[in-house]
């Protein structure tokens, strides 16, 4: 089978990947000059089974409301004169309950786990190195009342057959002593083994280039104009080389989006709605001083929900939400704030062990920001479309590392007709639910 796939991310790479495994002939198509230079290029680096819970529970919309007049809260609403950020924030709403919190974390879990043994499959075919610690996640607390809660957030994850521990301080620091010189704000704090990290770039880097040695077409620098449709089909999709102007009509038996926060208005051209809309994250990668003294387990530091990981002689820290369009921009007085916020807090955890200086004060920290494509539940959509021919395969918001590779064989999978052995929702799988996804100017909600 001939198959398109649009986007050339950590989703669309290994998505291309596992296509050619089965024998498939792949064109993949990227705007950009290399895989892996917009969403996937400086992420949190985490690989985090433990840690796949939406972003809706019972608590979000007071928190969220709060968190409104807070420059650096972990998650900032931008109210914008948009019905599509609004329509998204009342889906969100509706799963802000404990039944729709569980049933999500449910479906996370599980693309989660599937995801988490094609990653390393795909490490065992290929070789790839891409700075990667099996060393597990570390979430601490320094918050009694946060704390407590942890117990049954990990009874939940146990459920679910993933492996949540709750550990004192004391046990804290001896899984990582380098959390030593902030010991005495730790209160306690959770820990997951079996978790890792890596670098998401490298990896999907790496990926596309073996992509391309076992004969995938790869179109880099090329914009995607749009999808024709005839028939209630795909008739072929039309992209422009940026260098040289040419426009281009590619035709396949099956087309993938996995365009990320863009597959939105992509898709919208063609009359279909997907509930993803843009949360703007950010990220610092920090030079090492002094390496002997860095955290060798990626951890996730409860109060600014950010998460820490070491890639090498760097240090990474990255989180934040912001839901307010498709605003990249770096240089703005809100955004310098967050990423500030990012390197602050490195400085209280770990003192002196990274360059945290800012460029005013001699320092070059690389920071940076992406747009992460989140459903209302965070469950992302893998699946057809209602176009004949037109799969989707976006969404993940801030796991797509984490689902990376899982959601390419799973895309690949469904293609071949196939069922992916996991217990996931997938998209216009079942024939029964087909109809439910309406025709091509309808719109349909994830997890349904």
């Amino acid at each position: 089978m001939k198959v398109t796939v649009l986007g050339a991310g950590i989703i669309g790479v290994s998505t291309a990947w596992h296509l050619l495994q089965r024998g498939h002939e792949v064109t993949l198509v990227e705007r950009q000059r290399d895989a892996a230079l917009e969403t996937s290029f400086a992420n949190a680096a985490q690989i985090s089974v433990s840690y796949c819970e939406p972003w809706a529970n019972r608590e979000a919309p007071l928190k969220a409301l709060k968190w409104m007049f807070s420059p650096t809260s972990p998650l900032l609403f931008r109210p914008q004169m948009d019905p599509a950020q609004w329509r998204w924030g009342l889906q969100f709403l509706a799963q802000c309950n404990d039944a729709a919190f569980e049933r999500n974390v449910a479906q996370l879990v599980a693309l989660g786990s599937y995801s988490h043994a094609a990653l390393k499959d795909v490490v065992r075919e290929t070789g790839i190195e891409y700075q990667r610690l099996e060393r597990g996640i570390a979430h601490y607390y320094v918050d009694q009342q946060s704390f407590e809660g942890a117990a049954g957030a990990a009874d939940l994850m146990a459920r679910f057959g993933v492996k949540r521990r709750v550990v004192s301080r004391e046990e804290l620091l001896r899984i990582e002593p380098a959390l030593s010189a902030f010991a005495d704000r730790i209160v306690g704090g959770t820990f997951t083994e079996t978790d890792e990290s890596g670098d998401a770039r490298v990896f999907t880097q790496q990926l596309a280039a073996l992509c391309a040695a076992r004969g995938a077409q790869m179109l880099f620098g090329h914009d995607i104009e749009g999808i024709d449709v005839a028939g209630g089909a795909v008739g072929a999709v039309r992209v422009r080389n940026r260098d040289t102007g040419i426009l281009s009509a590619l035709k396949a038996d099956a087309t993938v989006v996995a365009c990320g926060s863009y597959t939105t208005p992509l898709l919208a051209k063609i009359g279909v709605r997907v509930p993803i809309y843009p949360g703007k994250g950010y990220s610092a990668t920090l030079p090492l001083l002094q390496p002997e003294r860095a955290p060798s387990v990626s951890m996730i530091d409860d109060s600014r929900k950010i998460a820490i990981s070491r890639l090498g002689n760097q240090l990474r820290v990255a989180g934040t939400i912001e839901l307010g369009g498709y605003d990249l921009a770096l240089d703005t007085p809100l955004a310098q704030k967050r990423c500030e916020m990012l390197v602050q807090r490195i400085e209280e955890v770990f003192p002196g062990v990274a360059d945290t200086r800012l460029a005013a004060e001699g320092g070059n920290p690389h920071f940076w920001t992406g747009l992460r494509p989140a459903t209302p539940t965070n469950i992302p959509l893998i699946g057809r479309l209602p176009v004949k021919g037109l799969w989707i395969n976006a969404g993940h918001g801030t796991l797509g590392w984490t689902h990376g590779a899982g959601s390419g064989k799973a895309m690949a999978e469904l293609i071949g007709g196939e069922r992916p052995a996991m217990a996931f929702g997938f998209h216009g799988f079942d024939a029964a639910r087909a109809p439910r996804l309406g025709k091509p100017q309808a719109s349909f909600s994830p997890g349904s």
